[in-house]
């Protein structure tokens, strides 16, 4: 395997499980440098990882010998970036979302086509063992068809998280629960379960928060084979619960809470795979292992080695995208809506 040189673009509170995965793989990858416009910012990160920081992007992107980039930074900013990055030739992963809108995430993901480099997107819950073992059995029809399931994110962020300048806002976020915590969980769902047909919904700003998007959200999901889902998402839940998908099949239930799969079986067989994990669902978003985050990065190095598609790819990520405008827009308009394929 090549050992990769990689720029990272970002250096604040999103980089810490980053920073630790790229330094588990250090046998795989080395970090060319670490950028960030504030001193300030590039030395705190110094302090608590060993790795080389930069103020200068432009040495970063001129350099033939970093082969990709690790995008760290707002949503809003992401496509500039993007687009800088594949016109010279880097392979990209990105931290989720794509893009702060769905048509600026289109056009990430066109731009890394049209510069033939690979784009991966942060979307780490695939990546837990008991999500992949859930899809493993999915796959396997070892549950069945699927006939009906729920989405639950419970989570709760104080007041001084949104508080913070660009929180919770349009033009730095592109959204609330749904586009900056709920995310993962969607992306997760999309992955196990048939495509989504038509989406109904309800999203507000709840009386806890002082916000500009919305921190709740109820929806309903019918997919192609007909049935049903629930999904239930919020950041107004103190002090935080562990996420929760539930998948129910004809031949069994699966419960996929906090890293831990439980199987039910309806012939009275019950299994148990992976634990209980931190999920930074209370009022630190980082509370959480980065094991996830290590093999986002692993796979994203091995489609570098092989030439193959990570499973997050650009496209992949842009279903999670319609998705969520389906249900935003199914709250404005107070009608079923059809999301885009």
């Amino acid at each position: 395997m090549n050992r990769h040189r990689i720029a990272v673009i970002g250096a604040g509170m999103a980089s810490a499980p980053h920073a630790r995965s790229l330094l588990d793989l250090r046998d795989r990858v080395e970090v060319a440098g670490v950028y960030s416009p504030s001193a300030a910012r590039r030395g705190v990160f110094a302090e608590r990882f060993p790795l080389p920081t930069t103020g200068d992007l432009d040495a970063l992107l001129a350099d033939p010998g970093i082969d990709s980039a690790l995008v760290l930074t707002p949503p809003r900013t992401h496509l500039p970036l993007i687009e800088r990055l594949a016109a010279a030739g880097k392979h990209i992963l990105v931290e989720k979302p794509v893009e702060a809108d769905t048509s600026r995430a289109e056009a990430a993901v066109a731009a890394c086509a049209r510069a033939g480099v690979t784009l991966a997107v942060v979307l780490q819950h695939r990546f837990r063992p008991a999500s992949r073992a859930l899809a493993a059995r999915l796959a396997a029809g070892d549950l069945g068809e699927v006939a009906t399931g729920s989405l639950t994110v419970r989570w709760w962020r104080p007041q001084s998280y949104y508080d913070e300048p660009g929180r919770g806002t349009m033009e730095r976020d592109g959204g609330g629960v749904l586009m900056t915590q709920a995310i993962h969980m969607l992306d997760l769902f999309l992955s196990l379960t048939p495509p989504v047909r038509e989406v109904t919904a309800f999203a507000v700003t709840s009386a806890v928060h002082r916000m500009e998007t919305e921190d709740t959200v109820a929806g309903a999901l019918r997919f192609a084979n007909g049935a049903i889902a629930a999904v239930d998402a919020t950041t107004t839940s103190y002090p935080g619960f562990p996420e929760r998908i539930e998948i129910v099949g004809t031949r069994g239930t699966a419960l996929l809470a906090a890293g831990k799969l439980d199987l039910f079986f309806a012939d009275g067989r019950r299994e148990t795979v992976g634990e209980d994990v931190a999920t930074g669902g209370g009022a630190d978003p980082m509370a959480f292992a980065h094991d996830a985050h290590r093999a986002v990065l692993a796979e994203f190095l091995d489609a570098l080695d092989t030439g193959g598609t990570p499973s997050n790819s650009g496209h992949a990520a842009l279903r999670v995208h319609y998705l969520i405008d389906a249900l935003l827009e199914s709250s404005r308009c107070r009608v079923p809506v059809v999301p885009r394929a």
